[in-house]
Protein backbone atom coordinates (compact mmCIF):
# COMPACT_ATOMS: atom_id res chain seq x y z
CA UNK A 1 0.00 0.00 0.00
CA UNK A 2 1.58 3.34 -0.98
CA UNK A 3 1.98 5.82 1.14
CA UNK A 4 2.38 9.53 0.75
CA UNK A 5 4.38 12.06 1.96
CA UNK A 6 2.90 16.16 2.04
CA UNK A 7 5.43 17.61 -0.10
CA UNK A 8 4.11 21.19 -0.89
CA UNK A 9 2.44 23.94 0.42
CA UNK A 10 1.89 26.80 -2.01
CA UNK A 11 -0.63 29.91 -0.33
CA UNK A 12 0.11 33.65 -1.18
CA UNK A 13 -1.85 36.48 1.02
CA UNK A 14 -3.79 38.09 -1.18
CA UNK A 15 -4.80 41.59 1.30
CA UNK A 16 -3.90 42.75 4.76
CA UNK A 17 -4.00 44.64 7.33
CA UNK A 18 -1.73 47.50 6.42
CA UNK A 19 -4.08 50.06 5.30
CA UNK A 20 -6.51 49.70 8.44
CA UNK A 21 -6.60 52.54 10.84
CA UNK A 22 -8.54 53.81 13.47
CA UNK A 23 -10.77 55.39 10.94
CA UNK A 24 -11.91 51.90 9.96
CA UNK A 25 -13.97 51.31 12.64
CA UNK A 26 -17.27 52.52 14.50
CA UNK A 27 -17.26 50.82 17.81
CA UNK A 28 -14.46 49.41 20.63
CA UNK A 29 -14.79 46.57 23.34
CA UNK A 30 -13.70 47.60 26.77
CA UNK A 31 -13.01 45.02 29.03
CA UNK A 32 -14.53 44.63 32.30
CA UNK A 33 -11.69 43.46 33.79
CA UNK A 34 -7.66 44.17 33.06
CA UNK A 35 -5.26 41.18 33.29
CA UNK A 36 -3.31 43.04 35.79
CA UNK A 37 -6.56 43.92 38.25
CA UNK A 38 -8.01 40.92 40.72
CA UNK A 39 -11.44 42.72 39.90
CA UNK A 40 -14.35 43.87 37.58
CA UNK A 41 -14.04 47.94 37.19
CA UNK A 42 -11.26 48.15 39.47
CA UNK A 43 -10.53 51.78 40.47
CA UNK A 44 -13.75 52.44 37.82
CA UNK A 45 -10.42 52.48 35.15
CA UNK A 46 -12.79 50.80 32.92
CA UNK A 47 -15.45 52.74 33.17
CA UNK A 48 -13.10 55.94 32.42
CA UNK A 49 -11.99 54.22 29.28
CA UNK A 50 -15.19 53.54 27.70
CA UNK A 51 -15.97 57.03 28.23
CA UNK A 52 -12.93 58.81 27.16
CA UNK A 53 -13.06 56.26 23.92
CA UNK A 54 -16.96 58.07 23.65
CA UNK A 55 -15.72 61.24 23.75
CA UNK A 56 -13.36 60.62 20.95
CA UNK A 57 -16.25 59.41 18.91
CA UNK A 58 -16.44 55.90 19.19
CA UNK A 59 -19.29 54.05 19.63
CA UNK A 60 -17.94 51.79 22.94
CA UNK A 61 -19.64 48.71 24.82
CA UNK A 62 -17.99 46.30 27.85
CA UNK A 63 -16.98 43.21 25.68
CA UNK A 64 -19.03 40.65 28.00
CA UNK A 65 -22.54 42.70 27.66
CA UNK A 66 -25.27 42.06 25.50
CA UNK A 67 -23.91 43.74 22.21
CA UNK A 68 -26.08 45.42 18.88
CA UNK A 69 -26.73 42.42 16.43
CA UNK A 70 -24.33 44.22 14.19
CA UNK A 71 -21.39 43.30 16.51
CA UNK A 72 -22.16 40.61 18.10
CA UNK A 73 -22.73 38.34 14.49
CA UNK A 74 -19.63 40.03 13.13
CA UNK A 75 -17.08 40.99 15.81
CA UNK A 76 -14.44 42.09 12.99
CA UNK A 77 -15.98 45.40 13.31
CA UNK A 78 -15.10 46.33 16.58
CA UNK A 79 -11.56 47.22 17.87
CA UNK A 80 -10.76 45.41 21.30
CA UNK A 81 -8.93 47.89 23.63
CA UNK A 82 -6.48 46.87 26.41
CA UNK A 83 -4.56 48.54 28.80
CA UNK A 84 -0.59 47.37 29.47
CA UNK A 85 0.93 47.96 32.53
CA UNK A 86 4.14 48.45 33.34
CA UNK A 87 5.80 47.74 36.71
CA UNK A 88 7.25 50.64 38.66
CA UNK A 89 8.37 51.37 42.16
CA UNK A 90 7.69 55.08 42.24
CA UNK A 91 5.35 55.47 39.03
CA UNK A 92 2.22 53.52 37.28
CA UNK A 93 2.59 53.10 34.12
CA UNK A 94 0.05 52.27 31.68
CA UNK A 95 0.06 52.35 27.37
CA UNK A 96 -3.62 52.01 26.00
CA UNK A 97 -3.88 49.03 23.16
CA UNK A 98 -6.36 48.89 20.21
CA UNK A 99 -6.52 45.57 18.17
CA UNK A 100 -8.86 44.36 15.67
CA UNK A 101 -10.64 41.15 16.03
CA UNK A 102 -7.26 38.98 14.74
CA UNK A 103 -5.26 40.08 17.35
CA UNK A 104 -3.10 43.21 14.92
CA UNK A 105 -2.37 46.29 16.27
CA UNK A 106 -3.81 49.31 14.91
CA UNK A 107 -2.82 52.18 17.64
CA UNK A 108 -0.40 51.77 20.53
CA UNK A 109 -0.21 54.84 22.63
CA UNK A 110 2.39 56.33 24.33
CA UNK A 111 3.41 55.56 28.23
CA UNK A 112 1.00 57.63 30.15
CA UNK A 113 2.42 57.90 34.03
CA UNK A 114 1.43 58.98 37.26
CA UNK A 115 3.48 59.71 40.57
CA UNK A 116 0.48 59.67 42.58
CA UNK A 117 0.69 57.47 45.35
CA UNK A 118 -3.00 56.67 46.09
CA UNK A 119 -3.69 53.46 43.68
CA UNK A 120 -7.02 55.38 42.25
CA UNK A 121 -5.88 58.33 41.42
CA UNK A 122 -2.41 57.14 40.15
CA UNK A 123 -4.25 54.72 37.56
CA UNK A 124 -6.54 57.31 36.61
CA UNK A 125 -3.85 59.98 35.94
CA UNK A 126 -1.33 57.64 34.47
CA UNK A 127 -4.73 56.38 31.68
CA UNK A 128 -5.65 59.84 31.09
CA UNK A 129 -2.05 60.25 30.37
CA UNK A 130 -2.10 57.19 28.00
CA UNK A 131 -5.03 58.67 25.76
CA UNK A 132 -3.41 62.27 25.21
CA UNK A 133 -1.42 60.98 21.46
CA UNK A 134 -4.93 58.87 20.63
CA UNK A 135 -6.67 62.42 21.17
CA UNK A 136 -4.18 63.64 19.35
CA UNK A 137 -4.92 61.54 16.35
CA UNK A 138 -7.43 62.89 13.91
CA UNK A 139 -10.46 60.06 13.85
CA UNK A 140 -13.19 60.28 11.56
CA UNK A 141 -15.04 57.26 11.05
CA UNK A 142 -15.16 56.21 7.32
CA UNK A 143 -18.05 54.06 7.12
CA UNK A 144 -15.64 51.81 5.04
CA UNK A 145 -15.81 47.61 5.22
CA UNK A 146 -12.47 46.37 7.23
CA UNK A 147 -10.83 44.31 5.57
CA UNK A 148 -10.17 40.63 6.08
CA UNK A 149 -7.22 39.47 5.03
CA UNK A 150 -7.88 36.77 2.05
CA UNK A 151 -5.98 33.63 1.55
CA UNK A 152 -6.25 31.25 -0.76
CA UNK A 153 -6.59 27.49 -0.12
CA UNK A 154 -3.07 25.91 -0.28
CA UNK A 155 -1.88 23.61 -3.07
CA UNK A 156 -1.03 19.96 -1.30
CA UNK A 157 1.08 17.62 -3.77
CA UNK A 158 1.73 14.46 -2.50
CA UNK A 159 4.29 12.01 -3.89
CA UNK A 160 5.34 8.18 -3.46
CA UNK A 161 7.48 8.26 -0.58
CA UNK A 162 9.63 6.07 -2.29
CA UNK A 163 10.47 8.86 -4.78
CA UNK A 164 13.48 10.25 -4.97
CA UNK A 165 11.82 13.98 -4.42
CA UNK A 166 9.55 12.11 -1.03
CA UNK A 167 13.00 10.89 0.56
CA UNK A 168 14.66 15.01 0.16
CA UNK A 169 11.65 16.37 2.01
CA UNK A 170 11.28 13.06 4.28
CA UNK A 171 14.93 15.17 5.91
CA UNK A 172 13.08 16.90 8.78
CA UNK A 173 14.41 18.86 12.06
CA UNK A 174 11.91 17.98 14.82
CA UNK A 175 11.27 18.91 18.17
CA UNK A 176 9.11 18.39 20.59
CA UNK A 177 6.03 20.64 21.62
CA UNK A 178 6.57 22.74 24.69
CA UNK A 179 3.78 24.78 26.14
CA UNK A 180 -0.01 25.00 25.69
CA UNK A 181 -1.38 27.57 23.35
CA UNK A 182 -5.05 28.37 23.05
CA UNK A 183 -7.11 28.77 20.16
CA UNK A 184 -9.15 31.61 19.77
CA UNK A 185 -11.65 31.95 17.08
CA UNK A 186 -11.09 34.64 14.51
CA UNK A 187 -12.78 35.33 11.01
CA UNK A 188 -10.98 33.29 8.74
CA UNK A 189 -9.27 30.86 11.31
CA UNK A 190 -7.71 30.96 14.98
CA UNK A 191 -4.86 32.75 16.47
CA UNK A 192 -3.11 29.93 18.94
CA UNK A 193 -2.01 32.61 22.21
CA UNK A 194 -0.13 31.08 24.90
CA UNK A 195 -0.35 31.97 28.54
CA UNK A 196 1.21 35.56 28.99
CA UNK A 197 -1.59 36.32 26.84
CA UNK A 198 0.73 36.93 23.72
CA UNK A 199 -0.06 35.74 20.02
CA UNK A 200 2.31 33.18 19.13
CA UNK A 201 0.76 31.61 15.64
CA UNK A 202 -1.94 32.96 13.19
CA UNK A 203 -3.96 29.81 11.52
CA UNK A 204 -5.70 30.40 8.59
CA UNK A 205 -8.60 27.99 7.30
CA UNK A 206 -8.01 25.68 4.19
CA UNK A 207 -10.33 23.28 2.86
CA UNK A 208 -8.52 20.17 4.49
CA UNK A 209 -9.27 19.08 7.73
CA UNK A 210 -7.15 19.36 10.33
CA UNK A 211 -4.86 21.61 7.83
CA UNK A 212 -4.17 25.41 8.15
CA UNK A 213 -2.08 27.74 6.41
CA UNK A 214 0.12 29.32 9.75
CA UNK A 215 2.12 32.24 10.18
CA UNK A 216 4.09 32.89 13.72
CA UNK A 217 5.63 36.39 12.42
CA UNK A 218 8.90 34.67 11.71
CA UNK A 219 7.91 31.36 9.52
CA UNK A 220 5.01 30.52 7.47
CA UNK A 221 3.68 27.49 6.62
CA UNK A 222 1.17 25.10 8.29
CA UNK A 223 0.08 23.59 11.45
CA UNK A 224 -1.57 20.19 10.82
CA UNK A 225 -2.49 16.83 12.74
CA UNK A 226 -0.53 13.83 12.68
CA UNK A 227 -1.61 10.31 14.52
CA UNK A 228 -3.31 12.51 16.65
CA UNK A 229 -0.86 15.88 17.32
CA UNK A 230 -0.58 18.97 16.23
CA UNK A 231 2.42 20.08 13.90
CA UNK A 232 3.70 23.62 12.69
CA UNK A 233 6.11 22.72 9.87
CA UNK A 234 7.82 25.27 7.94
CA UNK A 235 11.04 25.66 5.91
CA UNK A 236 13.85 27.15 7.23
CA UNK A 237 17.65 27.45 5.16
CA UNK A 238 15.90 24.56 2.79
CA UNK A 239 15.59 22.89 5.84
CA UNK A 240 12.00 21.08 7.03
CA UNK A 241 11.35 22.20 10.69
CA UNK A 242 8.42 20.18 12.11
CA UNK A 243 7.61 21.62 15.60
CA UNK A 244 5.40 19.89 17.58
CA UNK A 245 2.70 21.72 19.25
CA UNK A 246 -0.30 21.39 22.25
CA UNK A 247 -3.54 23.33 21.04
CA UNK A 248 -6.18 23.25 22.72
CA UNK A 249 -9.50 24.61 21.00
Amino acid sequence: MKRYFLLLLLFTTLSGYAQNTINNYKYVLVPEQYSFFKEAHQYGLNSLAKNMLEEKGFTAYFDNKDLPTEIANNKCKALNADLIEKKGMFTTTLTLILKDCQGNVIFKSKEGKSREKEFSAAYNEALRNAFVSLNELPYTFTDEAVKVESVKAPVVVAAPVNSPVAVAAAVVESTEASGTLYAQATANGFQLIDTTPKKVITLYKTSVQDCFIADSGQSKGIVLKKDGKWFFEYYNNEKLVSEGLLIKF
